[in-house]
């Protein structure tokens, strides 16, 4: 049975995963909702203008009153600059499963950054809330995220076809990952 307890703050090396703010709008508008090159392996499409942003962060922050609900802005320890978002969604009660998400601004990719912060969140979801299974998806023409999920222990389950479409009209192969909790566990006890 899934235990839930909201969005926490969570602490790694270098980051804090924290509640996103409604002043976070901006930031949130500049570095990766208005990006086409972020866009482009997202459904959604890039934000035109701000104003779409502030709703966004508003239904997000609204969020937080239910326990049920957990999104997180990713911040450096140093500068505490807000450089992405992940979140656990899609949960399902009678498995016990849900899916992750993230997206980090382009100046912070290939620094280590989505591993760091997806591994922290794998923890949560694994140690505090009991999960069952942890599934993810990307775009296959966006294997750097397949590798995130790999350094974590996610194991590559298949290729949908044409799982989703872009805002361009372009639909996309996703590669589906999982990871379980008793795999977790096991990564965990050997040190991994």
């Amino acid at each position: 049975m899934l235990d839930f307890c909201g969005t926490p703050t969570l602490e790694t090396d270098r980051l804090i995963l924290r509640r996103m703010r409604q002043d976070d709008t901006q930031i949130v508008f500049d570095r990766w909702l208005s990006d086409e090159r972020i866009s482009d392996h997202r459904i959604s499409p890039a934000h035109k203008n701000v104003l779409e942003t502030k709703v966004r962060v508003e239904k997000i922050v609204s969020g937080y009153d239910s326990k049920k609900f957990c999104y997180w802005g990713i911040e450096l320890k140093d500068g505490h600059d807000l450089i992405g978002e992940i979140d656990l969604y899609d949960f399902d009660h009678a498995t016990g499963n849900c899916e992750v998400s993230y997206s980090i601004g382009y100046n912070w990719w290939n620094k280590g950054y989505g591993t760091e912060t997806l591994k922290a969140v794998v923890e949560f979801a694994f140690i505090h809330m009991n999960l069952h299974k942890l599934s993810a998806s990307h775009n296959t023409d966006n294997p750097a995220s397949g590798r995130i999920m790999e350094k974590v222990g996610m194991k590559q389950e298949g290729i949908i076809r044409h799982m989703i479409r872009n805002a361009k009209g372009q639909y996309k192969d996703c590669a589906v990952y999982g990871m379980l909790r008793e795999e977790y566990v096991g990564r965990k006890g050997a040190g991994i």
